[in-house]
């Protein structure tokens, strides 16, 4: 009985920008979970390679390059994943970007370019998605948040005013969505070194402070979302809407640490 509860076997995920960072752990571990799935992003060859691992764990996929800037390319990916699988039950919104400036001088092209990609770029894909998986009845929406959805990172704030604005879009998307069939839920992942911020906190000042205040006392192995990501995407999750789910090693939950 627990088994079936987290086996995905016959569900159709897509998970934008599910080609780096958390997105390709979370792509995968929804493949190793049963699910064939989409992973999707502006790279075509990165597109290959993700869906050649997905194959690789015996998953049925599609390569399909797409763009959450622009909503025909959204659309596009829909109608490929529908032609092709005749259905889709999960989507993971994990495409984002991110820009360090102080709020006071960050060039307002760059805040809109951030808050494009990160929030109104989620928006779009639900508004895409969404429709299809309530007229089917059944859904998993699983968007990524941040920390910085609950508290304040220096000179990010566009990312932190993008990532508080998904943590309220899951809320409101869950509300309306509430009795169609379809769950909206969100991931706040800790600190987990990636692609787009290990500059920031790999060796750095500001990564000995992020350690400092992460009562485990250590970054994330991207691995380490695979459990929040299945358990949300899963009949596990039937009766959890609106959530943000931090895995964030106790860094929330923290006050004095020493």
């Amino acid at each position: 009985m627990k088994n079936a509860l987290f086996d995905l076997n016959g569900r159709i995920a897509v998970v934008t920008g599910g080609t780096t960072g958390l997105g390709r752990a979370i792509a995968l571990s929804l493949a190793e979970a049963g699910a064939d799935v989409v992973a999707t992003s502006r790279r075509p060859e990165q597109v290959r390679q993700t869906g050649a691992e997905i194959e690789s764990l015996g998953r049925r996929t599609l390569c399909v390059a797409s763009d959450v800037g622009q909503r025909s390319s959204l659309q596009k990916l829909h109608d490929k994943v529908i032609a092709k699988f005749g259905k889709v039950d999960i989507l993971v919104n994990a495409a984002g970007i991110t820009h360090t400036a102080a709020m006071l001088d960050v060039d307002e092209d760059d805040w809109l370019r951030v808050m494009d990609t990160n929030l109104t770029g989620t928006l779009r894909a639900c508004q895409i998605f969404a429709p299809t998986m309530a007229s089917a009845g059944y859904g998993r929406i699983i968007n990524i948040a941040s920390l910085s959805s609950f508290v304040s990172f220096n000179r990010v704030s566009a990312y932190s005013a993008s990532k508080a604005g998904i943590a309220s879009l899951t809320r409101s998307l869950a509300l309306e969505l509430a009795r169609s069939g379809v769950n909206v839920n969100a991931i706040a992942p800790g600190v987990f070194p990636t692609p787009l911020n290990a500059s920031l906190i790999q060796g750095t000042p500001r990564g000995e402070e992020l350690l400092m205040r992460t009562p485990m006392g250590r970054f994330g192995e991207a691995r380490e979302l695979a459990g929040a990501a299945i358990y949300l995407a899963s009949e596990a999750a039937s009766f959890v809407t609106g959530t943000v789910l931090a895995v964030d090693g106790g860094f929330l939950a923290s006050g004095v640490n020493q």
